[in-house]
């Protein structure tokens, strides 16, 4: 799926922060990441841009208003541009030689190192965090198993590293000012793994390019890059043991031959997809089915903003983005409970059972997840913070764990 720009929005420049650093991990493609990265940019675009390497395609470089980031010595290695995965034990290191003192504010975009740039006293440093580093936390074992590194010598210089990456990691989350999470899942991962509150500001989605269409069919969508955490797999076998329904997948990536080999004649494989092919199946689409533990998942709400409903694990950030209720002026998807076929066939059948979902309903939750209401609470949320650290004098006041449910994420529950 080609990754879109929101670069149509209008860039009001936020004054009063003095000189101000941007710090991404690293940009190799316009991601999820990356549309958080442009909203930034869009408020501050002027900052200077930090990165452990760019080697972002020319073509995505209006989304971030054409900047080229300042890079780390990674930049330069071997096989760099393909491997750079491969230098994450160097990333630590490459992060810690950005000079930031020139800077009155820094924020760092962090899903792996940018928020161990190192900051002063007389700095703010606020983090958006799309989440601590998964494989060296809680999903350490799952990447080992999917890695097949679960015993051997490279096993134990895996294990090494990431346990080198975890102590690095809490270490460097003293000198953030101000976690900012983008779900209230994250939130609490930031809490158990760094000890510190976060408050919550959801990513912004392309709602105006996600819209609803005119026809309905009776086929169910999947879309993701296939990687074994997304468990798309899982879904094929699921429908494969409902040949009556009709699934369609759209993606790409290291399953693809798994995924293959578990679909049946009710099941189309498409791969690869442009945005808007991708469109057209969202909007068409009878329900999307979402598998994935994921910590936000924009994917299903841009399904929503095309006013098609979710079948999603009941897990992770969807809790926060798709409302499973009685009401059906507020529902707009189903959850299973559990990664399994069974699951995903039961969630599929009291889907059809529960009747109708309302399209109007599905795009409504949506616009909570606009760009525009993105870049308002993250610039109040600095305001607040640097005013906050201001009169503090330096000292850290991390803030406290968020009310984290509004009155309409709460019927969810």
């Amino acid at each position: 799926m080609a990754g879109t720009s929101m670069n149509q929005l209008p860039i009001r420049p936020a004054g009063g922060f003095g000189r101000v650093a941007v710090v991404h991990d690293w940009l190799t493609t316009y991601a999820g990441a990356e549309r958080v990265l442009e909203q930034i940019l869009r408020i501050w675009p002027e900052a200077d841009l930090f990165c452990v390497v760019d080697f972002l395609p020319e073509a995505q470089r209006g989304a971030l208003l054409g900047k080229r980031a300042t890079t780390s010595f990674i930049q330069h290695l071997p096989r760099a541009r393909k491997s750079y995965r491969a230098y994450l034990p160097l990333m630590p290191l490459a992060v810690e030689q950005f000079d930031m003192s020139p800077y009155d504010l820094v924020i760092s975009s962090s899903h792996a190192v940018a928020k161990g740039v190192i900051t002063g006293p007389g700095q703010v440093h606020i983090s958006y965090v799309h989440s601590p580093i998964r494989y060296a936390w809680d999903l350490q074992h799952q990447y080992l198993d999917e890695a097949k590194l679960t015993r051997g010598i490279k096993s134990w210089f895996a294990r090494s590293i990431l346990h080198y990456m975890r102590i690095w990691d809490q270490r460097t989350a003293h000198g953030v000012d101000h976690f900012v999470a983008n779900s209230a899942y994250v939130a609490r991962r930031i809490r158990k793994v760094y000890g510190y509150g976060a408050q919550v500001v959801f990513p912004p989605v392309d709602i105006d390019r996600f819209t609803p269409g005119t026809e309905r069919d009776s086929f169910y969508l999947t879309a993701s890059r296939l990687v074994p955490y997304k468990k798309v797999a899982l879904i094929v076998e699921a429908f494969a043991a409902m040949p009556e329904r009709e699934l369609v997948v759209i993606g790409d990536g290291p399953d693809f031959e798994k995924v293959k080999a578990v679909a049946t004649s009710n099941v189309t494989i498409l791969g690869y997809q442009s945005t808007e092919v991708l469109i057209d199946y969202m909007q068409r689409a009878k329900a999307f089915v979402f598998a994935a533990e994921e910590d936000f998942g924009i994917v299903s709400v841009e399904a929503q903003a095309c006013g098609t409903p979710v079948i999603a694990l009941g897990k992770g950030g969807a809790r926060e983005t798709v409302i499973d209720s009685a009401d059906r002026d507020v529902r707009t998807g189903v959850f299973f409970a559990q990664q399994s076929v069974e699951e995903i066939a039961r969630a599929v059948q009291r889907f059809e059972a529960s009747g109708p979902f309302d399209p109007a309903v599905c795009r409504r939750n949506a616009m909570r997840f606009a760009p525009e209401r993105f870049r308002e609470e993250m610039l109040a949320l600095v305001r607040d913070a640097v005013v906050q650290t201001g009169d503090t004098q330096g000292v850290v006041v991390p803030f406290r764990a968020p009310a984290m449910f509004d009155e309409v994420r709460m019927s969810a529950r």
